[in-house]
């Protein structure tokens, strides 16, 4: 199959690193398919300047510059999303000879993948991860939109079973609706010396706690919930370390109000690290923490497990699917007191670090690979290329 792949979460020459569940989802599919990854990357942006260069092996990757009217306008979002793809890309587009498109990421990419899709007479398949669906649906205009592009796609891929559910209740069919938990890259992520990993990382306390935390830094990844709940750690265990691998825009209010708990001392912002320098971290820390508001399944979690470090995280979305008693422990949402309490029971308890990385071992990048690549082919099938017309 010749397969074109549209999202915002892929690597880009603006940001290196963004995407990279994706970046290995679509590498190993173009093992497999011809497979062309279109990058949309925001306007403001572009004109931050590039940070580094994009290449994976197996796809030909390209990029638009997705421009909108900033802070007004969202529900306008997918038309401006569109245009500005056919304005930059459309004449290729229309010579590819596409079998399918996958979009990657409900509003707006996906209900513009919708669009074109019906513009070229190919079918289409949504993978949804998590926000898209669980925020972006909750807006009165922007919910009709996502509800079309669903129930237009020949599949819907959802990163967990709470998701998927989501999208039923959008009104996707069920039928069409799949469950497919992201995987894991075993050769890159498995347990090691804890204290080797310290070592590397010039780390110097090889027995004090350290509480991890990786991802952006942002709000509604719960980075501040964390921040707020370490205090009581450092109670209980003076010498903890909490250490954010990550970059956003909650980097100053972390420092500040790290400063007004007087905590900054045991605080580390070490920025965001290329994929394949995480297993260290993971190896290094006693827990990874992601207290997040709202997620499909965060990679973060599985490849943490992955490498035998127990995880404790919210309550939400997908999580509970994937973290077991034996391999972390899950707190509601806002309840800084029950996560503060989850955090000392981890940094104080034994873990069983080979069950947990057993455990992992389940997410495995062949096994989704094989369902998506099935997935694909069901939608390009003949009873499944009929499209509808624009609205």
């Amino acid at each position: 199959m010749k397969v074109l792949v549209l999202t915002n979460l892929f690597p880009t020459p603006w940001d290196p690193l963004r995407g990279a569940f994706n970046r290995q989802q679509f590498e190993r599919l173009g093992r497999r398919h011809t497979v062309e990854v279109l990058a949309a990357v925001d306007f403001r942006e572009r004109l931050r300047g590039a940070r580094g260069r994009v290449q994976v092996p197996g796809l030909r990757t390209d990029h638009f510059v997705f421009v909108y009217p900033p802070r007004v306008g969202r529900a306008l979002h997918a038309v401006c999303w569109l245009a500005s793809l056919l304005l930059q890309r459309g004449r290729r587009l229309r010579a590819a000879g596409y079998d399918c498109i996958l979009a990657s990421w409900g509003y707006p990419d996906a209900v513009a993948a919708g669009w074109l899709a019906r513009l070229l007479g190919v079918p289409y398949v949504v993978k949804v991860h998590g926000s898209d669906l669980n925020v972006q649906a909750t807006h009165a205009l922007r919910r009709p939109q996502i509800r079309a592009a669903l129930r237009g796609a020949a599949a819907v891929v959802a990163v967990s079973r709470a998701l998927a559910g989501k999208a039923v209740a959008l009104g996707a069919d069920a039928a069409r609706v799949h469950t497919l938990y992201n995987g894991v890259d075993g050769t890159l992520f498995a347990p090691g010396s804890r204290d080797a990993a310290r070592t590397q990382l010039g780390i110097d306390a090889a027995d004090a706690p350290l509480l991890l935390y990786v991802g952006n830094l942002k709000e509604s990844k719960g980075c501040i919930d964390l921040l707020e709940a370490f205090p009581a750690v450092l109670a209980a265990r003076p010498q903890a370390r909490l250490v954010y691998v990550g970059d956003g825009p909650c980097r100053g209010t972390l420092l500040a109000r790290a400063r007004a708990l007087g905590v900054e001392v045991r605080l580390q912002l070490v920025g965001a690290m290329p994929h394949d320098a995480l297993p260290g971290w993971f190896r290094a820390a006693d827990v990874l923490c992601l207290p997040s508001h709202n997620e499909g399944v965060p990679n973060v979690v599985l490849e943490a497990m992955a490498c035998g470090t127990p995880v404790v995280a919210t309550h939400v979305g997908g999580i509970p699917e994937v973290v077991p008693g034996h391999a972390g422990r899950l707190v509601p949402l806002g309840d800084r007191a029950a996560l503060s309490a989850a955090l000392v029971d981890a940094a104080t308890r034994p873990w069983d670090g080979s069950a947990i990385a057993a455990h992992a071992r389940g997410f495995s990048w062949e096994i989704n690979i094989d369902r998506l690549d099935g997935v694909l082919q069901q939608a390009t099938a003949p009873a499944n290329t009929a499209t509808e017309a624009l609205p």
